[in-house]
């Protein structure tokens, strides 16, 4: 009862912020053809190793002025404007939309699915929330099994009686404690081999809820490093060649200062990855044995001492690996 009240107070206090923006617009072009709006721009991730700094505080890093004196400003305006109207209908009826969802309401006038998560994005820094609160969800609902029980919107889900049946999850859920993420291949797999049950704990689809709700008190690092493919006696076979994308990506994160201070040894994975050229895929491990990711290595990494894992960034996934919790 308590959880639903917050709920609605924060949903009336973002439909009185889109109604405060839309006024100020209104009263900024009755004053002449010079609105403007200010969006704030960030940089998730500071690329100076030396820096004092905390990479996660993601605090403003100057602004953006939009106004109609440019063309495609004007377009993103308009672009915003609309996805803000669906935006605000949304939480008036108390309903959830995707992205996709949104993007084809008006597929003509957004011509492209960026365009819409562009918008989405200038929302939540214009109302200072997050995605969540605006109830718009990156993709449908993702998958749970284990051992879980939960609410929402009055209905109970009991996962306990079977930990190895999947369900279905809601789009709002306020809070679950200690879960494990991953893509949904591994998923089905460790569904198949009766994972939760052995080892009582819930696991969910990869970005089935939005991270920073989870309420999780740390993170650990769950998934494939470079180095494990000797350590668990991968064959050769089981390496593909880096991508352009692959190295430019790993390149970007190799700036990222934190991989310097916080966790060096991710630091040292990404420089052998790209080095050697190649990397694999978490569901290479089934060259062993179609349990073995159940059963010894999932297991091995759980048991493994926590600095070899523990992170307080949730947003890091290396190129060739998977990311879990």
């Amino acid at each position: 009862m308590e959880g639903n009240r917050r709920i609605t107070k924060e949903r009336g206090d973002l439909l009185g912020k889109i109604r405060d923006f839309t006024t100020s617009l209104v009263r900024n072009l009755s004053e002449g053809p010079s609105l403007t709006v200010f969006i704030d721009k960030f940089r998730n991730y500071c690329t100076d190793p030396d820096a004092n700094c905390y990479c996660s505080s993601d605090l403003p890093k100057g602004q953006e002025i939009l106004s109609l004196k440019s063309e495609c400003h004007v377009r993103r305006i308009y672009v915003l404007l609309r996805v803000l109207l669906i935006v605000q209908q949304l939480l008036q009826e108390n309903k959830h939309g995707s992205k996709r969802d949104i993007y084809y309401m008006h597929p003509s006038v957004f011509s492209d699915q960026s365009v819409v998560d562009q918008a989405i994005n200038d929302i939540c820094i214009l109302l200072q929330c997050s995605r969540h609160n605006l109830n718009v969800v990156s993709v449908g609902n993702g998958l749970v099994m284990g051992w879980l029980r939960f609410l929402e919107a009055g209905r109970k889900f009991d996962c306990m009686n079977c930990p190895s049946n999947v369900h279905l999850i809601p789009v709002h859920v306020d809070e679950v404690k200690g879960y494990f993420e991953f893509l949904e291949a591994v998923f089905q797999r460790l569904a198949n081999d009766r994972f939760c049950n052995a080892n009582r704990c819930i696991v969910i689809t990869q970005m089935a809820y939005d991270a920073k709700f989870l309420r999780v008190p740390e993170i650990r690092w769950l998934g494939a490093f470079p180095s494990d493919f000797e350590k668990y006696g991968l064959p050769q076979q089981c390496l593909l060649p880096l991508t352009p994308e692959d190295k430019r990506r790993t390149e970007t994160m190799l700036l990222r200062c934190y991989l310097q201070r916080e966790v060096p040894q991710w630091r040292l994975e990404l420089e052998s990855m790209l080095l050697r050229g190649v990397k694999f895929e978490i569901e290479a491990l089934t060259a062993h044995s179609l349990s073995f990711l159940s059963e010894q290595y999932i297991p091995s990494k759980i048991l493994a001492p926590k600095t070899s894992s523990m992170s307080r960034f949730s947003g890091f996934s290396p190129a060739g690996s998977f990311q879990s919790k």
